[in-house]
């Protein structure tokens, strides 16, 4: 008895969440064509927040104790092994020292110029397609509300020709049309966060950067032991 009523509330259970699910999608399709590109805006905006965010993280993998030992070579006199330690590390500030490594003999404002350069570089990396997602948030919300003043257009059209609508009838059809609208914000709004998020990390790994570069030219100004 106790397993079977057990069935039955799972059974209602599975049937109310299926209702759930299948009013939400019954909802986004009664927002008419514009839902498409709608959707294909948030498709996008996915796509390049996962692969920027998995191109920062990696970025971002910095060992702690890199600059200990690229100083410890450079203290020693073994250029070649810092630049071994550098080579072997794949994130952007390891491909900033080595290239002052490799100005190692040249004025300190050469040096910190070459760094400058790459760094530059590698941060445009990090940034690449960043500038698709700022578009998003601040294109979909327009595609949302061009999409109800076009719905909104046809239903007066359609009530035109209806002798008394009802309140109820009226209310239900803006209803509809104001799906897209709350859609385009949502989509924005989720692009908004997710480029200021990504934005966040990549001037966090920036200032790293800048960090690093300044104990680097410390590093070189210390005495070398021969």
């Amino acid at each position: 008895m106790f397993s079977f009523l057990l069935q039955v509330d799972s059974t209602a259970v599975a049937q109310a969440s299926g209702e759930k699910v299948e009013s939400v999608l019954g909802m986004l399709t009664k927002g008419g064509p514009i839902m498409i590109p709608l959707g294909i805006l948030f498709a996008l905006m996915v796509y390049f927040f996962t692969e920027r965010f998995l191109v920062i993280k990696k970025a971002s993998l910095v060992d702690d104790n890199f600059m200990n030992q690229i100083r410890d070579h450079i203290v020693n006199g073994n250029i070649s092994g810092a630049r071994s330690v550098a080579k072997s590390a794949p994130h952007p500030i390891a491909k900033m020292i080595d290239k002052g490594l490799q100005r190692i003999g040249k004025p300190i404002d050469a040096i910190e110029k070459s760094m400058d350069n790459v760094g530059k570089l590698e941060l445009y990396k990090m940034e690449k397609n960043l500038s698709i997602i700022s578009v998003i948030a601040r294109i979909a919300p327009l595609f949302g509300f061009v999409g109800t003043i076009i719905g909104l257009v046809i239903l007066l059209k359609e009530f035109a020709t209806i002798s008394n609508p009802s309140i109820s009838q009226i209310a239900d059809a803006m209803y509809i049309k104001l799906i897209t609208s709350a859609t385009g914000l949502i989509i924005g709004m989720l692009a908004f966060l997710g480029y200021n998020f990504l934005d966040t990390q990549i001037n966090r790994m920036a200032n790293r950067m800048e960090a690093a570069s300044s104990e680097f030219i410390d590093i070189l100004q210390e005495p070398t032991k021969q």
